[in-house]
């Protein structure tokens, strides 16, 4: 049937198919939400206990703003909506899935607004397309709430970061757009001075559009920064940064230099400061020594992978999207692998097909540009992980705002007229993509719906994986309960060991493997122990590896785990070998020499270089401050008490602060007289 049918222009089809897609994507995620909790969530929420307050006070709450260890900017926002989860709900990953999906479906409506919004203004010449943009849009809309590739920002807890940073980053693209409008418009009086209050009452709406949801975008992930140069891009492909005429028989639209002045403050001059402080330290090599790439053969290999991107999103296969990609083969050079090269050429076509597109198919220039633009962030000089699907979030829009219009009928006012066969094979192929999109959700929310089947589903996609088997024998010995007779302990042997095993894997596998037998009191290998503190020696230990060092630390100070102390010596021994050390690393080998080892000396010295390393970190002032008192030495303990409470923002360490008084008054009345 053609677009052109009447019956498809009245204005209840695009809102009934909108609402039919939040119904579709609320019941292919809802197998998911019955998940547990999952990989980077552990540290983030599950262990993470200033995003689980007691109570719902000011200090609490600042607490728990401050809480995340993801990044040094705290993403405050995202932890406040963690702590508000645990305050009504308690640590249960169904409400916090729940509300990862109604955050979802809240950025499906606000995905179909923009759209409409956009589709309308690069048909801005051909007013009999206008009707139709709404439809396009909801077709549109549905599809991006099905794919596959953004479903870790919904399953996956703690990537509420990426689409609650998203939210504001749509909200403020919609206000931009609706403020150019409002400048652009001749207004509801044809008098002068009503025309130059919408002007400039329009630039508000865009001025505020940008720096607030912006800021508010911040708190919850640093990717809401792309805001302005998405903006920016809506507004020299679709605006052209035109102004409205002087005069009715003025056909020439000048350029507005107030819009110029504002992209030069908001975006142009970030970008410069942004890159003056960052550009030093991703030139000093130690700062990638924990990656097993360089600065160089990052941007090498992201090329492949921003490809492989556009493959995922449009046409994924379960492999594909296997979560885990550390067995991902770092490019060497233009032609190793082979398929370098040629990544480069397909994304350079596609930046120079921005401009040569801009005029006359202006949505297939903006969404190209859109996704290039949401890659320049995660995809280019900054030392992150190479591989994550949920940084296609805001991307996968860009794609889909420049494929789907064309898969409808009558968006082009420069195409001809359509052939029916031509419409039923583009019909045919929008069909068969949401529904392979819907499938392929539906499938894999039903694996994360349970521990042990989404274990067994991301260990089949990718077998070479590290993580992937690791993940599977970690969940095994979960179900085990640790119980030397449960079969599921036999089954965690062969994946951890194949885990180990696998280049590039981190201690996690040896760890789990020495932490599992110690806790069942079975014999632990000495090629366990070989192996990761060999991996330690090797290379800077990285964040996984310092995980595993603290949760046998952990178990041998819990007294769950009978560890031979000399091992554990070495194991640290050879993470501390490297230069520069984290605090982190440091801090848990004072915990260790403190609680096992009896060495207070030790672990005073390892504490104090953490607070040297991190001084900014509370946790480890108040650890040092708590060996000091042990130790007696009340004074020094005092002079770190009142350094500590300088870094009391909103009353956030009060209970804290009054507690290590109270500690120290104990143990040398003549402190006393310092309490205020």
């Amino acid at each position: 049937m053609s677009l052109t049918t009447p019956k498809l222009h009245r204005w209840w089809l695009p809102w009934g198919l909108l609402a039919l897609g939040l119904i579709i994507t609320t019941f292919a995620y809802w197998p998911g939400l019955s998940g547990s909790f999952f990989f980077d969530d552990n540290p983030n929420i599950v262990d993470n206990k200033g995003v689980q307050p007691a109570d719902a006070s000011f200090a609490s709450l600042l607490n728990a703003a401050l809480s995340s260890p993801s990044s040094e900017f705290k993403r405050p926002l995202s932890s406040l909506s963690f702590a508000a989860n645990y305050l009504l709900t308690g640590l249960d990953p169904y409400w916090m899935k729940l509300t990862n999906l109604v955050i979802h479906l809240l950025n499906g409506f606000l995905v179909f607004l923009l759209a409409r919004a956009l589709i309308e203004l690069a048909s801005r010449q051909s007013p009999e397309n206008r009707p139709r943009s709404s439809y396009v849009a909801a077709v549109l809309t549905c599809g991006w709430m099905l794919l596959p590739i953004n479903l870790t920002g919904v399953l996956y807890v703690v990537q509420r970061m990426e689409s609650l940073a998203n939210l504001f980053v749509l909200m403020g693209l919609i206000g931009y757009v609706t403020g150019r409008k409002c400048m652009l418009s001749d207004g509801d009086s044809p008098s002068p001075s009503s025309q130059h209050l919408s002007d400039w009452g329009g630039l508000g709406i865009c001025a505020a559009s940008i720096a607030l949801f912006t800021l508010i975008g911040l708190l919850a992930k640093e990717t809401a920064v792309m805001l302005p140069l998405y903006a920016f891009l809506i507004e020299w492909i679709l605006f052209g940064f035109r102004k409205r005429p002087a005069a009715a028989s003025q056909v020439v639209h000048p350029h507005d230099w107030r819009l110029i002045s504002l992209y030069v403050i908001g975006l142009l001059a970030p970008l410069v400061v942004g890159l003056t402080w960052l550009l030093p330290g991703l030139l000093r090599p130690e700062n990638w020594a924990t990656r097993d790439f360089t600065l160089g053969t990052r941007l090498l290999s992201e090329a492949r992978i921003v490809v492989d991107y556009i493959i995922w999103t449009l046409l994924p296969t379960p492999d594909a999207l296997s979560f885990y990609h550390d067995n991902f083969v770092v490019s060497t050079g233009l032609w190793h692998p082979w398929t370098t090269l040629p990544c480069i050429v397909i994304l350079a076509a596609m930046a120079l097909l921005v401009p040569v597109l801009r005029q006359r198919w202006p949505l297939v220039s903006l969404g190209t540009a859109l996704f290039l633009g949401a890659h320049l962030l995660t995809a280019t000089v900054l030392p992150l992980e190479l591989v994550y699907e949920h940084r296609n979030y805001f991307a996968s829009f860009g794609l889909l705002l420049a494929m789907m219009p064309l898969l409808t009928t009558g968006m082009w006012r420069q195409a001809p007229q359509s052939t029916q066969s031509f419409i039923l094979a583009r019909s045919t192929a929008l069909v068969m993509l949401m529904l392979l999109w819907t499938f392929e959700t539906a499938v894999t929310a039903i694996a994360w719906g349970a521990p042990l089947s989404l274990a067994e589903t991301l260990a089949s996609r990718a077998p070479n994986s590290p993580r992937a088997e690791y993940e599977l024998g970690r969940t095994y010995i979960i179900c085990s309960h640790y119980d030397p007779r449960s079969p599921f302990t036999a089954l965690a042997y062969a994946p951890l060991e194949r885990a180990a095993a696998l280049p590039h894997s981190s201690i996690l596998p040896e760890q789990a493997l020495i932490f599992m037998n110690a806790r069942m009191h079975l014999p632990l290998k000495d090629t366990w122990w070989d192996s990761m503190i060999g991996k330690l020696k090797s290379r800077p230990a990285g964040v996984q590896d310092e995980s595993s060092l603290g949760a046998l630390t952990e178990c041998a100070r819990d007294h769950g785990c009978d560890l031979p102390p000399r091992r554990m010596i070495d194991a640290y021994l050879a993470a501390l070998s490297h230069p520069n050390p984290s605090a982190r690393l440091l801090s848990m080998y004072g915990d260790y020499a403190w609680n096992v080892l009896g060495d207070r000396a030790l672990g005073e010295q390892m504490a104090e270089g953490a607070v040297n390393t991190a001084p900014n970190e509370t946790a480890y002032r108040i650890t040092l401050i708590r060996m000091l008192v042990a130790l007696g030495q009340t004074s020094e303990a005092m002079h770190a008490y009142r350094q500590l409470a300088l870094m009391n923002v909103g009353g956030r360490l009060d209970q804290e602060l009054k507690n290590l008084l109270d500690t120290i008054e104990a143990h040398s009345p003549t402190i006393s007289t310092t309490r205020s």
